[in-house]
């Protein structure tokens, strides 16, 4: 049967995902994605990731005729390249260039109004990252011929044509203005223009794998590449044509990333970490996030428990709330330390009861912060928790709350790419709001505390 490969690479894992032509999953490999600590700077493995890249395929080859593969990965990530490789490793964005750097790259990037994109910690802001690696590298990266974008740079690998890609362009990395769909003053100010290759839709098959892939793998030779996408972007791509009407998607995994569809980009505030991204065509989507994955890995534990609905009651009843936040990379609350008030919770199924209540406390913020308006979607590694959308739905009558059957959008959005035009059947299961004694009141004392 014909059958697509997306590459998921997200920031805590890597996943393989072998689909029919319909969209079915045929099978899922993954490994932890564990950034090195040799070399410079911290930076993405990409030779122990290129190698199971290689030695999974060939695994998958034969469980069906493979006829593209696609490049899913995360945001604020580029790769420097000459005709060779890698001419520096690829940054790991949540490493802090010096202090004496942020200064020096706050007098260079480019207005918010024109970028809407934010001014955040580490390496987020992608032009901060290159402008860093330009000072402390500039022979290194003189030699760079192309700066490409983490989806294209996997591309690259699989089929040697070198592309551009506007959902990571315009992902808070002051490169781009979204709202003109253009390139942002800063990449002529750094003399960059040059290094960035031609833009190409995310769905454009870029070329064939090349023979030494083929080869490997065993794949089809004329097994095409396509050119790839922000993961974000990726779970945003069947909601694009929702006929006009407002529409909010809460793409879930290491980031919760609130989309509104639809909404002006007028009321968005940089101080509160709202930014304007890049969906696939190009258009400005508003937007706000919070590293909601990571957080909730640190109130609930190494070992997560699922709770009962008795242990939500039990921490709304005692007053037992988790206070913003939980990482340093940005948000809404970014530089506060998180901290709990009343009592502690007692146990694994306490620890992830509490972790619920504070992610859906901090995407209700968001989503409030956005003015969403219309459906609300739940994508991602989120639906998986039977709480959380009926909890959320409960926060917001005015809104429909829905989570996707499928639990990873990103995964979806990369078959999509490949069958441009074509959409699933979304599957989603509307949320029955559970309204627990209290909850309004815990939401109004969270919100008063902050």
């Amino acid at each position: 049967m014909s059958a697509t490969i997306v590459l998921d690479i997200g920031k805590t894992n890597v996943k393989l995902v072998l689909l029919n032509s319909e969209g079915d999953t045929l099978a899922t490999r993954r490994m932890p994605n564990v950034p090195a600590t040799d070399g410079p700077y911290p930076h993405h493995d990409t030779e122990r990731i290129w190698h199971w890249l290689l030695d999974t395929v060939r695994g998958l080859a034969g469980m069906a005729q493979v006829s593209a593969i696609v490049p899913v990965t995360h945001g604020a990530t580029a790769a420097l390249v000459d005709d060779a490789g890698l001419v520096l490793p690829v940054a790991d964005y949540e490493y802090e260039p010096p202090p004496a750097q942020t200064a020096h790259y706050a007098a260079l990037r480019p207005a918010y109004a024109d970028t809407h994109s934010p001014q955040l910690p580490a390496g987020l802001n992608l032009g901060r990252q290159l402008a860093w690696l330009a000072g402390a590298y500039p022979e290194a990266f003189g030699r760079a011929r192309r700066i490409l974008m983490y989806p294209q740079y996997w591309a690259w690998r699989l089929c040697g044509v070198a592309a551009s890609e506007v959902t990571s362009l315009g992902c808070h990395t002051d490169l781009w203005q979204p709202a003109r769909q253009q390139y942002s003053a800063l990449v002529a100010h750094m003399g960059w223009g040059g290094l960035f290759p031609p833009l190409q839709p995310a769905w454009a098959p870029l070329g064939a794998i090349t023979p030494e892939v083929a080869g490997y793998t065993g794949l089809p030779r004329d097994c095409q590449v396509i050119c790839g996408i922000h993961d974000s972007n990726a779970s945003l791509l069947r909601h694009l044509h929702s006929g006009g009407e407002p529409l909010t998607v809460l793409s879930t995994g290491t980031w919760v990333i609130a989309a509104a569809i639809g909404q002006p980009l007028e009321q968005l505030r940089e101080e509160a970490d709202m930014l304007a991204n890049s969906n696939a065509l190009g258009q400005p989507v508003a937007c706000m996030r919070f590293m909601g994955g990571r957080e909730f890995g640190e109130l609930a534990g190494a070992e997560p428990q699922v709770c009962g609905v008795q242990d939500l009651q039990d921490l709304i009843a005692q007053g037992t709330m988790a206070l913003p936040c939980y990482s340093a990379a940005g948000g809404p609350f970014a530089g506060r330390a998180g901290r709990i008030e009343g009592p502690p919770p007692q146990g694994k199924q306490q620890a992830y009861a509490l972790a619920t209540l504070y992610c859906v406390l901090m995407s209700d913020y968001c989503l409030t912060a956005l003015g969403a308006a219309g459906p609300v979607v739940v994508e991602g590694s989120y639906t998986d928790n039977p709480h959380f959308a009926p909890l959320l739905a409960a926060l917001r009558p005015q809104q429909s709350v829905s989570s996707s059957a499928d639990t990873s959008g990103t995964t979806c959005g990369g078959w999509m790419l490949h069958h441009w035009g074509q959409a699933p059947q979304a599957g989603g299961t509307a949320a029955t709001p559970l309204h627990l004694p209290g909850w309004q009141a815990y939401r109004q004392r969270w919100l008063e505390t902050l």
